[in-house]
Order: structure tokens, then sequence, then C-alpha cells
């Protein structure tokens, strides 16, 4: 069912996204500091994998609309005009970057770059949600705090009716939502979409005690469906936007971090993965783990969301 992509090995690979005119898949390593993207047919003798050093780690990502990509690194909110360009700061980020970077984010509909914030130190809940907005126009571009009072954010996604906003904090094993005003960026009605248990103590995934993981990042696809990837738990969970449970979908690595969909017709699931820190047996026994791996599924995605400047 599922199948790795060759030469797609990280260590934390994140931030996927399906790039329609290039029909590439681009992702990131966010300790290998790097960003990736296929070239040529994802599975066919002749495809390649292309790797772009960065200076420091990635949170996440999105493409601009008028070509190359929007970065969020740890000190900040960088633009490349083209692949493996120069790197031009557009925000500076308010966080202490000695203790803190950028973490999950992406693009909305309207082509503002969102991206959270994740406290390394994981010992109190100071990290947040900013909205990027440098779209062309009388005003100069902005960076606003959205939503705070979070350890590790992660999760984000949006409905496809541009009226609800998913964010999760992975620390805290909770994912939030928001009636989202897209065109005043408003939020409103903060409540729990999905609140999972904690891990149990002294828990392994050698044992048997059973552990959902904790969500990580996710995506919305065209029934506004929410996927989370559940880290440590071995697992993709589907959501309605009623938050019934749908559809528990086994993955063969112990840590998944982002779906997102991509082929033509946006019916292919990619998830990236982590092994870094990860247990020597369970790198025996999960090989994929730190690869991309992708199935086939029937309920296709959305299209990514540009960057606009």
């Amino acid at each position: 069912m599922w199948t790795s992509i060759e030469d797609s090995l990280c260590e934390l690979g994140e931030s996927p996204f399906w790039h329609p005119h290039e029909r590439a898949l681009y992702w990131l390593d966010i300790p290998g500091r790097a960003v990736l993207r296929t070239r040529g047919e994802i599975g066919s003798p002749t495809a390649t994998v292309e790797r772009w050093a960065l200076p420091t780690e990635p949170g996440c990502m999105a493409p601009a609309r008028t070509g190359g990509l929007v970065i969020a690194l740890r000190d900040g909110i960088y633009r490349a005009r083209e692949w493996g360009g120069s790197l031009v700061a557009m925000a500076r980020a308010e966080h202490d970057v000695r203790t803190m970077r950028f973490n999950d984010g992406k693009c909305d509909a309207l082509g503002r770059f969102w991206a959270g914030s994740l406290n390394e130190a994981k010992d109190r809940a100071n990290a947040a949600l900013y909205c990027f907005d440098a779209r062309p126009g009388d005003v100069s571009p902005t960076i606003t705090s959205m939503l705070e009072h979070v350890t590790t954010a992660n999760g984000l996604a949006f409905s496809p009716d541009n009226r609800t906003l998913y964010w999760a904090d992975t620390a805290a094993h909770v994912v939030r939502a928001w009636d989202w005003d897209a065109e005043a960026n408003t939020l409103s009605h903060a409540r729990v979409f999905q609140q999972f248990d904690p891990k149990p103590a002294g828990w392994v995934p050698s044992t048997p005690t059973h552990y959902d993981g904790r969500p990580d990042g996710a995506t919305v696809d065209a029934a506004g469906h929410y996927w989370v990837a559940m880290f440590e738990g071995a697992q993709l969970l589907r959501f309605a936007p009623t938050g019934e449970r749908v559809a528990a979908i086994a993955v063969p690595v112990q840590c998944p971090t982002m779906p997102c969909f991509g082929g033509d017709d946006l019916r292919t699931l990619f998830v990236t993965s982590g092994r870094k820190g990860r247990p020597a047996d369970e790198l025996v026994q999960r090989p994929a783990s730190g690869t991309v791996l992708s199935m086939r599924v029937d309920t296709p995605g959305l299209p990514v969301s540009f960057f606009e400047d």
C-alpha cells in the first residue's frame, strides 16, 4: 500500500507540498537544513531527488506565485526567487532564536504565509502562530501574531470554504479549531477539535500499551476532512469537520510528520517522517523511517496555496 520515494531519506522530513507547475514534490529536512524536491516522474527509473543546503533549520515553506519559495528559517521569513538562489530576509522572528525556531506552516488561499514557532526546551507554552502578509498593495509587508500560548506549533490547516482554521499544540496532544474570517483575517469561537491521551509513563513502541501518538503536521482534503500525522503513533488519522474520527491509516514508520496531497489528480497522499533520535532497533524494524511515503486515496486533496508578493 505504502511506497517510499527513493533517495528521500531525511533526519526529520516536514512541510511537503505538491508543485503543480513542476509536477514535483517539495519537502524539508529540518535538522538536515535542506530543501528537497523530486525531479522526473516519481517512481520511474530516471527519477531523482535534489537537495538544497540552507544556513539554519527550516521550519516550513510554500511556493511563490512569481516563482521560487518563501521559507521560515530559525530567525525569520526569507524569500528565494529560484531554486538554490539567495535568501532575502522579509521578516525577522519575534522569538529568542537561541531557544526557539519556526516550525509548521503554509500559505492560506489568499496568499498569506503562516508560520508557527516551537520552544525547543518544551518547558513552557511561549510559542505562537504568525501570519505574514506581503501581498501587493498600499501597505508594507506585515507579520502579525495571530495565536499564542502553545509549546510546539503544528497541525495548521484551513477548511475548503476558508471558514475554519485548525492548529495543534503537539506537546499538549491537542488540536483546536477557530471560526475564521479569511478576508478580515480574524479568528473567533476557539474550541478543542481533538484532545488525545498523553503518552503513558514509561511507554516505548515495543510495549503493548496503546498510544495514538501526538498531533504533528496536517492537511485538509476536498471533502473538508482533517488529516493529521500522529508522531510516535505510526498512523495518520482522518477526522470529519464535525470531529468524528472516520479513518486510522497505519504507516510503516513510528514517526510520521506531515501529510499532503499531490499528483495531477491530487489523489496521491504523501507523508514525511522522522528518524532523528529514534532507537536503533526501531530503525531496523522500520527501515522506511525518515523517507517520504506515498499511497493512492479515493478523496483528492486541495491544491497548494501560493505565496503572493
